[in-house]
């Protein structure tokens, strides 16, 4: 049920963090692997290959829209299809929102929200024409919150999730799966300043009934769910992966 011997995910950032997991978790359950990367870095790549799969990195700065035009056709190209999508690249500006600048909020929407809809809408012509697939966008926290001083991540992050169930809402019946993972608070580079942040990171610890923060090999499971027939029947879910956050 949750192999994934002959698929095809593609993954965007997966360099470091909570892509590079996930990334590592479909390789090892049989998936080739497109690594969509701004820099030609192999660390990721030769680590995947040990596990006995295939990795291609696709080089793509996921700010430049015409560029993201031609992953997938480019994937396609040197790997035959794609049978998994995992949008998990995203960038964070923070501002108060008095001063936030729209260098920042422009940059922010654009590697956010619309490179994951145009790599989703790239994605789903292949996918509903051979009426299998699986997409899965990272969302956040803030897809449900507010947040402070981050409004065009949560604005981004709002969308995500809005954009997953009207993708679902068109492609289920096509075969196609359409799911978002919901991160909490995670110890990864992004959160380095809250880490850093002795009374806030000892705020949110205090309000995750996990009692710590989120590591990239807790999301290994949920994707591997989310991209396997394990989820068959699941369809526009956001799945909250938060240690208990939204539930306190």
């Amino acid at each position: 049920m949750f192999d994934l011997s002959n698929k095809v995910a593609v993954v965007t950032g997966a360099t470091r963090g909570i892509g590079k997991a996930i990334a590592l978790g479909l390789a090892e359950a049989g998936a080739d692997i497109a690594l969509i990367q701004r820099n030609l870095n192999e660390q990721t790549k030769h680590e995947i290959e040990r596990k006995g799969v295939q990795c291609k990195i696709i080089k793509c700065d996921l700010s430049d829209l015409d560029a993201v035009d031609n992953v997938v056709p480019e994937v396609v190209e040197k790997m035959g299809t794609v049978d998994i999508l995992v949008n998990n690249a995203g960038i964070q500006r923070r501002h108060k929102a008095v001063d936030f600048p729209m260098s920042d909020w422009d940059e922010v929407i654009k590697v956010n929200l619309t490179a994951v809809w145009k790599l989703c809408q790239s994605a789903g012509r292949v996918m509903t024409e051979k009426k299998s697939g699986k997409i899965i966008n990272i969302a956040s926290l803030v897809s449900y919150q507010g947040g402070v001083f981050v409004p065009a991540y949560t604005s981004a992050k709002g969308a995500v999730g809005q954009l997953t169930k009207a993708l679902a809402n068109e492609w289920s019946s096509l075969g196609v799966n359409v799911n978002a993972i919901v991160p909490g608070y995670i110890d990864t580079e992004m959160n380095s300043a809250l880490i850093d942040d002795e009374v806030r990171s000892r705020q949110i610890l205090e309000r995750i009934p996990a009692n710590r923060w989120g590591e990239p090999s807790d999301f290994v499971g949920p994707a591997l769910f989310l991209a396997s027939e394990a989820s068959c029947y699941v369809h526009g879910h956001l799945l909250a992966v938060d240690g208990g956050w939204l539930g306190r």
